[in-house]
């Protein structure tokens, strides 16, 4: 098949792109390199992919390019301006161009080529600060940033262009995605760059927050899986690894080999105490189940920043 794949240059694009090309397809790869962090990380994770002869990479901007997509046959929608703690004040005039006038934009030119099947990559932000645990794809979100208010809304346009236009679109809501080339500024990733530089952690909030960890290759593989499959709306893609934020730093600061150290910072605007994944419907219709535990995902990544930054302490 011949796959577009937007924001390949990014922390799950390149992923994605290096397993679709590695099944035999055809990528297509698209990325404006925004400068929400820099294009060097970028290029690097397009390292692998520069020399596939099925690959060929776009410098597009999806809100302002022209998009013609005649003999596509899938679109995996992996870009997207993210970061909920950047998403209030002025910044939001990049979410809102970004993340919805880009995804209508790519829709209305997927109804137009008659693409079989659009693979839109939402967010457990759309479901906001609720109680019921786990979250349900039935519950009501009601997002607490405005990048998970962009989410929804484009989530809400791919359903608009399955339910006017037969276009077979699928929104997976990914749960705190982590591993190698995860994006600088998410917490993992500050995490063992504070650790190797010998400094204490900045952690947000209280160490009692918890999270849904997911395993970036198990969120390649849900995408996989959401090709493969003629279901159609909405799904949860959870890790199965639901732990605090304190534990997770502790278990980090085993796997480098250093004291654990904690900044304690106030809360920030937007966040939400817990985020658990019911994916009963992923597991029903789509058969995805994850595969890594935190454990390993985490010391995969710890290696990956070793190599890619440098550090002293002692290797996992």
């Amino acid at each position: 098949m011949r796959c577009l794949v937007t924001g390949a240059a990014g922390f799950i694009g390149s992923h994605l792109a290096e397993r679709l090309v590695a099944e035999g397809h055809h990528v297509v790869g698209l990325d404006c390199f925004t400068d929400f962090y820099a294009r060097p990380t970028k290029e690097a994770n397009l390292a692998a992919l520069r020399s596939e002869p099925r690959f060929e990479l776009l410098e597009r901007d999806l809100a302002t390019a022209s998009l013609d997509l005649r003999g596509v046959d899938a679109v995996f929608h992996q870009a997207a301006q993210g970061g909920v703690r950047p998403s209030w004040g002025r910044s939001f005039a990049a979410y809102t161009q970004n993340n919805v006038l880009a995804t209508q934009r790519l829709l209305e030119a997927a109804k137009e080529a008659g693409v079989r099947r659009v693979i839109n990559a939402s967010s457990s932000s759309v479901y906001g600060a609720t109680d019921v645990l786990p979250m349900h794809e039935e519950a009501r979100p009601v997002p607490r940033s405005p990048y998970g208010v962009t989410k929804l809304a484009a989530e809400h346009l791919a359903e608009l262009y399955r339910a006017n236009f037969g276009l077979s679109t699928v929104s997976l809501r990914y749960f705190t995605v982590y591993g190698p080339r995860q994006r600088p500024d998410m917490a993992f990733h500050r995490f063992v760059e504070a650790m190797l530089a010998g400094e204490p952690l900045p952690l947000f909030g209280s160490s009692e927050q918890s999270r849904d960890f997911t395993y970036v290759a198990d969120v390649v593989e849900a995408n996989v899986r959401a090709l493969a499959s003629e279901a159609v709306g909405v799904f949860n893609i959870g890790g199965g690894s639901r732990v605090s934020l304190g534990e997770a730093a502790a278990l980090l600061a085993g796997l480098v080999g250093v004291p654990l150290q904690l900044d304690r910072q106030g809360a920030q605007a937007g966040d939400v105490a817990h985020t658990w994944a019911d994916c009963g419907r992923a597991s029903s219709l789509l058969g995805y189940r994850p595969r890594t535990g935190l454990r390993d995902g985490l010391a995969a990544q710890v290696r990956w920043q070793r190599q890619r930054w440098g550090g002293t302490a002692a290797s996992v």
